[in-house]
């Protein structure tokens, strides 16, 4: 069985760095400890909150691990479209008794990206992904001299290209398919539905057009599904959604089981949540508020958040942004090291198959 790219990991499995709590140290350990590469998700995170977690995640492995970073935002936001969504939503915030984000949210949209550069240049992490854009070459020079293995998440070919052009040590390409915020390099709402790509074509066509390894991303939960994505030319699978159900992951009770409930049978990309497009299980929120929500992230993130918690604190999954990929009915609700022994032999048994019919058909 190959192992993932620079011999991080013994098998070719990449647990996604899910921001908003899903991903955290007790989740990473289990994967890289049963020879996954589990990652932490700088985002959402103040510089030190992330470097406690980097901690913490040493403490109870020694084996490679990841952290994600989200680039700046640079795009024009129109306050006044904010502040028209803000009015859309009061009713919201009458209905779960708070108010609703009051501070300047049409300020920094960086994340603290310097500051949590500047902790992972001077405390080394193997391995480094970026979400939402393609550092700067000197960037991934820096962390390369550092000795970390750097991915830049890419939703298109020309994404791809443009992080083999800065020197990226590998591309991780995220199909439409895929849980979560899409990775888009430029938010775009002119494109919105009708420029996203399904993984297995992504792959296909990223392959034939940069030399980087490849991390396939997007509605992956099965290990037959991530021998074919190796067979098309990915050295690894990232799997977000399949690891949201284990014990381990920080993510909401409500969350969890929100994923195998028949009461949500489809996901769509949305921006209620967040003003940047998501995949997610379509509740009542998404229904209502989605049509009217503008392209202005991270402000909608900031502006919903009360909102969110305020739901998950009155345990009404039809207010929560439930993110997930396209396959979330088969999620399996296995501890973190168990499911990675299932994904691995599911990984094993497809490639031994797949084996038999070449020689089959050679002979």
């Amino acid at each position: 069985m190959s192992s993932a790219p620079n011999g991080l990991c013994a098998y070719p499995i990449v647990q996604a760095p899910m921001a908003g709590g899903a991903s955290c140290p007790p989740l990473a350990a289990a994967v890289c400890e049963a020879g996954g590469l589990g990652f932490l998700a700088g985002g959402y995170k103040t510089a030190d909150g992330m470097y406690q977690e980097i901690k913490q995640l040493r403490a109870l492995t020694r084996r490679p691990f990841g952290v994600n970073l989200f680039m700046p935002q640079t795009g024009h936001v129109d306050p006044a479209a904010v502040e028209a969504y803000r009015g859309q939503l009061a009713g919201e915030a009458s209905w779960y008794e708070i108010s609703l984000a009051d501070e300047d949210i049409i300020g920094t949209c960086d994340d603290g990206y310097d500051a949590k550069l500047a902790i992972l240049l001077e405390d080394p992490v193997p391995v480094v992904s970026f979400l939402f854009g393609c550092p700067a070459p000197a960037v991934l020079a820096s962390l390369r001299g550092a000795g970390t293995y750097t991915v830049v998440t890419a939703t298109s070919v020309e994404e791809a290209r443009r992080a083999q052009e800065a020197g990226a040590d590998a591309v991780c390409v995220q199909g439409v398919e895929a849980g979560g915020h899409q990775g888009t390099h430029r938010d775009d709402p002119q494109a919105d539905g009708t420029a996203s790509v399904g993984l297995l074509a992504l792959v296909a066509q990223v392959r034939e057009a940069v030399a980087l390894p490849i991390i396939a991303a997007g509605g992956l939960m099965r290990g037959s599904q991530i021998a074919a994505l190796l067979a098309a030319g990915a050295e690894a699978a990232q799997l977000g959604t399949a690891f949201l159900a284990c014990p381990e992951s920080g993510a909401d009770p409500l969350h969890k089981k929100a994923l195998t409930d028949p009461l949500f049978v489809r996901t769509e990309l949305t921006r209620a949540f967040s003003g940047r497009p998501a995949r997610g299980l379509v509740n009542r929120f998404m229904r209502e508020h989605g049509p009217y929500a503008p392209a202005a992230y991270p402000q909608i993130h900031h502006l919903t958040s009360g909102l969110r918690k305020a739901a998950a604190a009155a345990g009404d999954p039809q207010g929560m942004a439930l993110w997930a990929g396209q396959g979330h009915r088969l999620a399996r609700a296995l501890p973190a090291g168990e499911l990675m022994e299932v994904l691995t032999a599911e990984l094993a048994e497809a490639q031994s198959t797949l084996k038999a019919m070449q020689m089959r058909s050679a002979s």
